[in-house]
């Protein structure tokens, strides 16, 4: 019995619908994952077990011998875990509406309200203490395991299990670099090929392009057809759409404006960035301070109601699965890939493909420090991650990194040293505060609202 044909994946949070359902997909659809073991961990019963029933579902239908676990007690499942993927979060609906809310009060706009601004400082403080609990068992269960961080803020929960966990061997996952769809996506952008099927290895391998920058904060830095520049196409490409954009589409707060967004920070920074539905979240140019040449609104703000919606309707395909609604058979044509499942079926198939993984940049960017918690290009295999070597960070775009990576240090030294002190500090160097008393009131608020779910250690040192 081999890793090659016997991998065991645990998730813990398989209720997250945003990997739980695509998990299933690909362990039962790869035959690199299809003999091994899929656990799925989550505390709410009720979920977990609509979840193990799908997964038992789609498994017969499909006539593998894929095996399914599940617990609301991850220590039950992570014996001989190869894998283990952290993929849960508190009620995040509603805290991030409440971070969004309160921080909206002080001028502080997010659409996202995860990874940056009180939003993404305030999730750590929800979620990191638990993560590292996970880390400690699986030290002590599985310490072989691969850790795959996939809760936001990704960087500082991937730095975190690095600087805390330093026996683990973990990466941090984010589905926003997903190759090579988002390489062919940049093909498209600048007209090399009209759409995915005219993408061919010969067009890939001459095709460069460089993508880095802490999570959510990722910059597309060069791009070469043949040797040519071809990034001020794919930035033209991205005026035009910005034309209509919206017009049909997504109107939800991440969604809007972003290709008209792209197009504005290219025009000023000479690089498109690439995760732009959280970029724009990063720097202060759209938090409604003043109207630009080409006027784009304020922010819109993190849309709770909507956001309940869209998980209702998730639940709902998966009781339209399970009571017999839609075809089981339909499963494997309603989903497709995950970034991590792609990830760990390359590593136990030694398939060699690159992928986009949070780690130490080790040189890769050369004008940024070896310990910089960076979105790479990495060989990944199951003996380790290895950044691939990309050109320098251009101004300015490097020091807004250097701030965003500092916020991020700080939350994690606030959150594991238990320290007011780092919190309020992180909160005054996070990019989208300029108050020290707006700072100490959201602080104030977010504490008060959010104690249910806080650590109790903050209410006897923060007063």
């Amino acid at each position: 019995m081999t890793i090659a044909n016997y991998p065991k994946v645990v998730v813990l949070g398989a209720g997250s619908l945003f990997f739980g359902r695509q998990a299933i997909w690909q362990m039962v659809h790869s035959e690199h994952l299809n003999k091994g073991t899929l656990a799925l961990v989550d505390t709410n019963e009720d979920r977990l077990n609509k979840l193990v029933k799908l997964a038992k579902m789609v498994v017969e239908a499909n006539n593998v011998e894929l095996k399914i676990e599940g617990s609301t007690d991850r220590t039950k499942v992570l014996k001989d875990a190869d894998f283990v993927v952290l993929s849960f979060a508190v009620d995040t609906v509603k805290y991030r509406g409440i971070d969004c809310t309160v921080s909206e009060k002080y001028g502080i706009r997010m659409c996202s309200g995860d990874t940056i601004g009180p939003g993404g400082i305030f999730r750590a403080m929800r979620e990191l203490p638990t993560i590292m609990e996970c880390a400690k068992d699986i030290e002590t269960i599985c310490p072989n395991a691969w850790v795959i961080n996939y809760i936001n803020p990704s960087t500082v929960h991937g730095m975190a299990l690095k600087r805390y966990a330093p026996n683990l061997k973990s990466f941090a996952l984010c589905d926003s670099h997903h190759m090579p769809h988002k390489k062919i996506l940049y093909a498209q952008r600048a007209g090399i090929i009209n759409d995915a099927k005219e993408y061919t290895a010969y067009v890939d391998s001459q095709f460069d392009i460089h993508i880095t920058g802490v999570n959510h904060f990722t910059w597309l830095i060069k791009a070469e057809y043949k040797g040519k520049n071809v990034l001020p196409i794919i930035a033209q490409s991205l005026k035009r759409s910005a034309e209509t954009e919206t017009v049909g589409g997504d109107t939800g707060a991440k969604a809007l404006f972003n290709d008209k967004i792209s197009y504005q920070l290219y025009d000023i920074f000479g690089s498109v960035p690439t995760c732009t539905a959280h970029t724009k979240e990063y720097v202060p140019y759209w938090q409604g301070l003043g109207k630009l040449k080409e006027y784009i609104p304020p922010l819109s703000i993190w849309e709770t109601d909507e956001r309940y919606k869209r998980h209702e309707e998730m639940w709902e395909q998966v009781d339209r699965f399970l009571n017999g609604e839609t075809p089981i058979e339909e499963y494997m044509t309603s989903f497709g890939p995950d970034h991590a499942t792609d990830i760990i079926e390359n590593m136990v198939g030694g398939l060699g493909k690159p992928f986009y993984i949070n780690t130490w940049n080790e040189g890769a960017v050369p004008n940024m420090s070896d310990d910089a918690f960076l979105e790479l290009l990495c060989e990944v295999t199951m003996e380790g991650v290895k950044p691939l070597p990309v050109v320098e960070m251009p101004r300015g775009i490097r020091g807004m990194q250097e701030v965003v990576l500092d916020t991020h240090e700080l939350t994690v030294e606030a959150v594991l040293e238990e320290s007011y002190e780092k919190l309020r500090r992180a909160m005054l160097t996070d990019p989208l505060v300029h108050s020290i008393a707006d700072a100490d009131q959201i602080i104030h608020e977010l504490l008060q609202l959010e104690k249910d779910v806080i650590p109790q250690h903050w209410y006897d040192t923060s007063e």
